[in-house]
């Protein structure tokens, strides 16, 4: 993932100095320009509520004026797009809530259409959303037949209940289903960009909705178009990997009666950024094919010595009566960034079709030790 300053940095931010400049050439911009020099240490939202509060404090305007600024800027000379674009629709849109007008509201959800192929909007429109979720949402539906892609995807990406890097709209996680219309309208979307986004909006809503998510991923396989199939399966995944029963007897994973010998372990003692290698056996005895969904479970050990169960994917597979498979993996426990390994008991587990073998145990060693660990091997 790039960095914020390779996001919005000084290069981005004087881009915007210069095109507001040339769109509103009696202000001075002073906080535009002071913000110039104040991007360093922060992170990319906190880069682009800087940017954000210094337009507004340069066009004090109302509205309207800004609005006309923003507008006059977009069809400037001046490039007028990329990231430079999230503080300017974020500016809008806490303008908009500040005047609080019906005009103002509505004017500021057209500027986030007009400006979403330049950069989502997907960001700066959930302050519209929280502001009032009633009076957007049939606006976010029509956008579901608009002609654009990018304000299509706006529509289903922008109402998103967990959207990365977003600030979460409180009144869509207290309205179950409330936007299931807008992906109603979009999952068979000529798009892949959009269907994409349809997947990950329902993706989202099986945290806190699982049997409505599964509900309607039934539905649309009712009427599919020729990419809902594998639209479902990328929308119910998290389900799958919880086990989660109807969305795995959707997909076509049926609870089997099949034999499983494993996990075995190569060694159960890892070194720190070491590997775990497992295999497992896989024997269907019932008469009848059995497709599966194998995962593995690692059993992390946490800061407080309890255990946190990750799924991770292993593979498909469509078992004859009577026919035995065996599979295999090998888990890097590789220090990265966006978990921290506590040494310690460890366990893995298998997963098939829902259900998980008992899990079998290992011990990851802390740094200092992996030399005396080596020295025994």
């Amino acid at each position: 993932m790039p960095f914020a300053d390779e996001l919005i940095g000084t290069n981005t931010a004087q881009r915007l100095v210069t095109a507001i400049a040339r769109a509103a050439p009696g202000h001075d911009l002073v906080a535009l320009r002071a913000a110039l020099g104040a991007l360093t240490g922060l992170t990319l939202r906190e880069r682009a509520d800087l940017l954000r509060d210094a337009l507004l404090s340069d066009l004090p305007g109302s509205y309207d004026d800004v609005a006309e600024v923003v507008r006059a800027a977009a069809v400037g000379s001046e490039p007028f797009d990329g990231w430079l674009i999230w503080p300017v629709t974020a500016a809008i849109a806490q303008k908009a809530i500040a005047d609080n007008t019906s005009a103002a509201f509505d004017d500021a959800m057209d500027v986030m259409a007009e400006l979403t192929q330049r950069l989502s909007a997907e960001f700066a429109i959930r302050a519209l959303l929280r502001h009032d979720l009633d009076r957007a949402l049939p606006i976010v539906q029509q956008w579901t037949a608009s002609s654009d892609v990018d304000v299509r995807r706006l529509a289903t990406e922008g109402t998103r209940p967990y959207l990365p890097w977003a600030t979460r709209v409180p009144q869509i996680l207290a309205r179950p289903g409330v936007t299931v219309p807008v992906l109603n309208a979009l999952y068979r979307d000529d798009s892949e960009y959009v269907r994409r986004s349809v997947a990950n909006h329902l993706n989202d809503l099986s945290r806190d909705q699982p049997d409505l998510v599964v509900d309607t991923a039934r539905r649309w396989l009712a009427t599919p178009g020729a990419q809902t199939r594998q639209l479902v399966r990328h929308g119910l995944r998290t389900l799958v990997k919880h086990g989660h029963r109807g969305a795995l007897e959707l997909l076509g994973f049926a609870p089997a009666t099949v034999k499983i010998d494993g996990p075995v372990l190569d060694q159960t003692v890892i070194p720190y950024g070491g590997t775990l290698a497992f295999s497992a056996t896989v024997h269907n005895p019932g008469p009848e094919p059995a497709r599966l969904a194998i995962d593995y479970v690692v059993h992390h050990r946490r800061a407080d010595g309890s255990l946190s169960g990750k799924t991770f994917k292993l593979t498909t597979r469509t078992l004859a009566a009577g026919e035995t498979m065996t599979v295999s993996r090998e888990h890097s426990f590789r220090p990265i960034t966006t978990r921290r390994y506590y040494p310690g008991g460890h366990a893995v587990a298998l997963q098939v079709n829902g259900l998980t073998t008992d899990p079998v145990d290992f011990e990851l060693l802390v740094p200092d030790q992996q030399a005396s660990f080596g020295d025994d091997i």
